[in-house]
């Protein structure tokens, strides 16, 4: 063959095209029926609490219910949410559903399954009951506050400091006293959001004196230091009374 004279381009090897190119993406993979939600998002109330007491449901689409009754449910939700408290991989999402339903049955569950939950579950519904600051159920964490398990007494300070109010602040000043170590620094934490929930319900007196409670030299001195900060604050209040 005669040349040209014209500089012809050797052509591209396939590959090298291919690679210019890149690979192509890969599709999203596509769950199982059991692990999809759309059908749980439609569901009312009523098809979610029979979702929650259907034997043949997944561990899966009862906590999805429990997720969606956060939103929906209402005190019919309470005895379905409830049963399941007690439940290693639903306790957590039963509270999810309960804690911002609005009615008291919500607190009544919550508070039933005290007796019936320890450990890691336990320390879960004593925090629930923190959240909803159910008043009612300051005697029960009152006991608590001595459990033999430090995470639950522990958790039964910080739940009776959210709670705040008079009860919970004579329980908090009281056990300063008889507790020690860890918890002793959980209560003092706690009668410091207690007295601060008590100067916001206008309990003033109150607050000052457990304030003045949490000044020993044996209470955790940044908690002291709040106190003393807190104190200045509430004297050189504007609102304060004169």
């Amino acid at each position: 063959m005669q040349a040209t004279g014209q500089n012809v381009p050797a052509a591209k090897p396939p590959q090298a095209t291919a690679a210019k190119e890149g690979p192509k993406p890969r599709p999203h993979p596509v769950p199982p029926p059991e692990f999809r939600t759309e059908s749980i998002d439609r569901l009312d109330e009523a098809g979610l609490i029979a979702l929650l007491k259907d034997p043949g449901a997944t561990t899966f689409q009862r906590a999805k219910a429990c997720q969606r009754l956060a939103a929906v449910g209402t005190r019919e939700a309470a005895p379905a949410l409830a049963s399941l408290l007690t439940d290693p991989q639903l306790s957590h999402y039963a509270r999810y559903g309960l804690e911002p339903l609005p009615d008291p049955s919500a607190d009544d569950a919550l508070r039933g399954a005290l007796q019936k939950v320890k450990g890691g579950l336990l320390v879960g519904v004593i925090n629930s009951l923190g959240h909803r600051r159910d008043s009612q159920a300051v005697t029960a964490l009152a006991k608590l506050l001595y459990d033999a398990d430090p995470e639950v007494a522990q958790a039964a300070a910080a739940a009776l400091g959210a709670i705040s109010g008079l009860p919970a602040a004579k329980v908090l000043q009281q056990t300063l006293g008889k507790t020690k170590g860890a918890t002793r620094a959980a209560v003092a934490a706690a009668g410091l959001v207690c007295a601060e929930g008590l100067l916001g319900q206008g309990a003033r007196d109150q607050a000052l004196a457990l304030y003045g409670a949490l000044t020993g030299a044996d209470i955790p001195k940044a908690v002291r230091l709040a106190v003393m900060h807190a104190i200045i604050a509430a004297e050189t209040s504007l609102s304060r009374p004169r």
